[in-house]
């Protein structure tokens, strides 16, 4: 029995996962550009995750740009029988290392055959559509046909260079229009204990065996921070982000969890969450912090952590 194994399971595409797995956007240089400055200390982070049990990662050929795959593939390439690598197309990087909209046919393409050489396969398990509709508000899914590129993504799929596709940044309407076009596997929005826009969609997803993945499970570059989170914690003599991660654990038995960290201490506290237990009192309390989003000013819960100005991660 590995740490990881009380998160449970899901089925992702043709594999059975582990609920808690890892996000390696956090790998790179600051501002997810170049190496990281210690890249053995990456290398461990890898390493010590597939060690603990860790059998999805999470990760994307624009992080870096180029660096977490080539990372991921030098930590532990021969890969595992039983790990599922989810990357993410449809977003591309600037000469200043902005985010911008990658969704024609043709940058679809080169995307996936970059993933596929720096990660050293030769089809890719999962990849994730990522849309981005509205460069101002990139962590708000916007309305829009996604047809044209998911279609891109069904051909490479048909190609054989593609297994399953997942979408990401998407609304409700997006995917409906997107499992007409293809199975949709699994779906990535931004989504934690206290920006829970998703809510109902969760639910809809998980009566479809549809994997519903939150991206900044624990808010991203500028990490939530609320008495409500600490109060809980002390009484169960945890940390807040074990107990963040604990109530998306116990949300929906579809959620699966890609918390990030460069930190091999970090990542060990991480999955420490898969085996606390949170008590119903506990999840009252914790349901109660969505609120203190609700109350805020229209658009004002998904802004780009500030810490990355409007150029922060396309997760």
């Amino acid at each position: 029995m590995t740490p990881i194994d009380p998160s449970g399971t899901f089925t992702l595409g043709q594999h059975t996962v582990k609920r808690l797995g890892y996000g390696a956007i956090q790998l790179t240089g600051p501002g997810v550009l170049g190496p990281p400055r210690d890249p053995a200390a990456a290398l461990a982070v890898l390493r010590t995750a597939v060690d603990c049990g860790v059998n999805h990662l999470d990760t994307s050929d624009f992080y870096g740009p180029h660096i977490t795959n080539r990372l991921i593939r030098e930590a532990l390439h021969p890969y595992p029988s039983d790990l599922v690598i989810v990357t993410k197309v449809g977003v591309g990087r600037g000469p200043d290392g902005g985010w911008h909209p990658a969704l024609s046919r043709e940058a679809l393409t080169q995307a996936v055959h970059d993933n596929l050489r720096n990660l050293g396969l030769d089809v890719l398990e999962v990849v994730d559509l990522r849309a981005m509709i509205d460069v101002h508000q990139p962590l708000e899914p916007a309305e829009g046909s996604i047809e044209e590129p998911l279609s891109a993504l069904a051909e490479l799929q048909r190609q054989g260079l593609i297994r399953h596709i997942g979408l990401s940044n998407v609304t409700s309407a997006q995917i409906v229009q997107g499992r007409r076009i293809c199975e949709v596997v699994c779906v990535q929005n931004y989504y934690n204990v206290a920006h829970r826009a998703d809510d109902t969609l969760i639910d809809e997803l998980a009566d479809e065996g549809i994997a519903y993945v939150p991206y900044f499970p624990l808010g991203g570059f500028t990490p939530l921070r609320s008495s409500t989170l600490t109060g809980v914690a002390q009484r169960l003599g945890a940390t807040p982000v074990q107990v963040a991660l604990a109530w998306l654990l116990r949300r929906a038995p579809n959620v699966l969890l890609i918390p990030g960290t460069s930190s091999v201490q970090h990542l060990r506290e991480n999955i420490a969450a898969a085996a606390l237990a949170l008590p119903d009192d506990a999840m009252a309390e914790l349901n109660g912090m969505a609120t203190l989003v609700r109350d805020l000013p229209a658009g004002g819960s998904r802004r780009w952590p500030t810490c990355l100005s409007s150029r922060g991660p396309a997760a």
